[in-house]
């Protein structure tokens, strides 16, 4: 039998064990570890510290709890809807933001860098046709000077115009002191008389000429690169200012849009800063983003990264375009000025429809329709129930748009004739925009699509890229002819709209569930001193493979049309918590301490 000293001693020594193995266990890998962006079974790996994220659904609400190890604030993200206009073609979506005291609705667009908003002096006919709240600029800080602003092409071309100027803009939560944007009093956009207020632009700073006019106006003179790229931080596209100033995990944003007519389905939503949970990364194609250089109309390179290229876009390479199976001529078209063989695509959520070269378009729709191979000036009349499918082949792999989202119900009334009307043709390339397709909302209705921003002042760092992961099942084609023989009886395809919700989940990791109005945010700082200096802004993650437990805090907000949710903010409160697994360390020494007393 073993004496009592022995016993005490083989004690005191397990328990040690144990708890030098419990506390290297709770305190996160060394940086230079790959981290996982969501669990242990992702690959994604990024160059930036964890924060927070944000989820936000577009139209149909989902509880969802996610699980996520955090540095600062004990929320660490949350959800709230988006709305959609399915009885307009072409439909658009929207998103809530806060702006000084004004809640409204402006649309999500990819294709361009700017936010702004209709004030209360815009009386053009687009405005008063608007059903959006108009920007009350009470709280508006005029920078002196002014921005003209340019939507579509050579065919659809629009405008906004009007003062520039800062104020604080909360989107989901996520609040910036000082945001530039464009409080516009002349436009033709339909972003506004479709019934939003203005446009949110999730481009790249390089598009942004709110951060141009503002720059140029604060610094007194042409904006020139250096510092033109310096001031990202303060004067730059919000989403950018949330990267530099590191209030998300990671920099990016992914979207899918929920379907509004022909088959009503899909749950669309936009997170930021994290991919959704439920992806598997293993399934996501990574595109590089295009960098344009001076020539081809790209950012002339500042001083203190004289070697780099600069994305403009959310632009990426495509191999190919098929329709049903079958690969299509490439266009003969030709850029003005250009000697570039290289055929991109820009992902545009802010564009309807899909776009594309002429000689291109005209031989989808000659395929597809009778009519239009007739008469290239008659309706793409096509029969209802014959679907098509029109694929973009990117990064070697196949995305197709699904049959549900190529065609359109002709008349009410009619589902006997469809119409290819969501294909339309666009402008050749030309310099400092070299795409010659733009694929939206069909596009993105089919696909999820995960836009990662990288390292804004350098990109070779961190690049660009794109990740597409396909949407469309196997048997589409099938489930569109369900849709046709449902319409057959009823006598209509069905159509919904969703209007954007006014309740919020927030996800916090202590929390309690309360109503009421959101009030957590988070501030951006100034632009970093390390990129004025030109060190490089991205840091290696700090992983950690274990997650705190979570709480979603179900919010309903006192204004319309959308409440929002937050990623984390109190860093006060994050220095007081301890990680999961101290305490139970700290009871093992104790134990181990008294064991070797002899007081077990």
């Amino acid at each position: 039998m073993m004496s009592s000293s022995s016993r005490c001693s083989s004690l005191s020594l397990a328990l040690l064990v144990l708890s030098l193995l419990d506390l290297a266990l709770a305190v996160p890998l060394p940086a230079s570890v790959p981290a996982p962006l969501l669990k242990s079974s992702k690959t994604f790996t990024s160059t930036r510290p964890k924060k927070g994220g944000i989820v936000l659904p577009f139209g149909r609400q989902r509880r969802r709890e996610v699980k996520r190890q955090t540095k600062n604030g004990d929320v660490v993200g949350g959800e709230v809807g988006l709305g959609d206009s399915a009885d307009l073609h072409p439909s658009f979506y929207t998103v809530a933001v806060t702006i000084g005291n004004s809640t409204t609705a402006v649309n999500l667009d990819t294709g361009s860098s700017d936010l702004w908003v209709m004030s209360q002096d815009c009386q053009t006919s687009a405005c008063q046709r608007s059903t959006a709240q108009p920007y009350d600029a009470n709280t508006f800080k005029a920078l002196g000077t002014t921005v003209s602003l340019k939507y579509g092409d050579s065919t659809s071309g629009t405008h906004a115009s009007g003062p520039v100027g800062t104020d604080t803009v909360t989107l989901a939560a996520l609040t910036m002191q000082n945001q530039p944007l464009g409080a516009i009093n002349d436009t033709d956009n339909s972003a506004v008389s479709n019934g939003g207020a203005g446009i949110l632009g999730l481009g790249f700073p390089g598009q942004s000429f709110v951060q141009a006019a503002a720059v140029n106006k604060v610094f007194n003179n042409p904006p020139n690169t250096d510092t033109f790229i310096s001031q990202i931080g303060t004067y730059g596209p919000i989403v950018s200012r949330l990267i530099e100033a590191d209030m998300i995990d990671d920099p990016l944003f992914a979207i899918t849009l929920q379907r509004d007519t022909i088959d009503v389905s899909g749950e669309g939503q936009i997170t930021i800063g994290q991919l959704p949970d439920e992806i598997d990364e293993s399934n996501i194609t990574w595109v590089p983003v295009r960098l344009y250089d001076t020539q081809e109309g790209g950012v002339s390179p500042p001083s203190f990264a004289s070697n780099e290229k600069y994305p403009l876009r959310w632009e990426v390479p495509i191999d190919g375009v098929f329709l049903d199976g079958q690969k299509l001529a490439d266009s003969t078209q030709a850029g003005a000025g250009l000697n570039k063989s290289e055929v991109s695509a820009l992902i545009d959520t802010g564009n309807s429809l899909i776009r594309g070269p002429q000689d291109v378009v005209n031989n989808v729709l000659s395929k597809v329709s009778t009519a239009y191979a007739a008469n290239s000036n008659a309706s793409p009349l096509l029969p209802c129930d014959q679907p098509h499918t029109l694929a973009y082949q990117i990064g070697g792999k196949m995305f197709p748009v699904d049959p549900r989202d190529f065609t359109s119900q002709h008349k009410k009334g009619d589902v006997t004739n469809c119409i290819a009307n969501n294909v339309v043709s666009t402008d050749a390339p030309s310099v400092g925009a070299l795409f010659s397709w733009n694929l939206g909302d069909p596009f993105l209705k089919s696909n999820m699509v995960i836009f990662y921003y990288g390292n804004l002042t350098h990109p070779s760092v961190d690049p660009p890229r794109i990740g597409f992961v396909s949407l469309v099942p196997a048997n589409a084609s099938q489930i569109f002819q369900q849709a046709v023989d449902d319409a057959e009886q009823s006598g209509n395809f069905e159509s919904k709209g969703d209007a954007a919700p006014t309740a919020s989940n927030l996800i916090t990791e202590t929390g309690s569930s309360t109503s009421g109005s959101s009030t957590s945010t988070s501030t951006a700082t100034a632009v970093q001193s390390s990129v004025a200096n030109g060190a490089a802004s991205s840091v290696t993650s700090n992983p950690s493979t274990s997650s705190p437990p979570t709480t979603i805090v179900t919010v309903t907000s006192s204004v319309a049309p959308a409440a929002s949710s937050s990623a984390p903010a109190n860093a006060a409160a994050a220095s007081l918590r301890v990680p999961n697994g101290v305490w139970s360390s700290v009871l093992l020494v104790a134990l181990s301490v008294l064991s070797s007393l002899c007081i077990l």
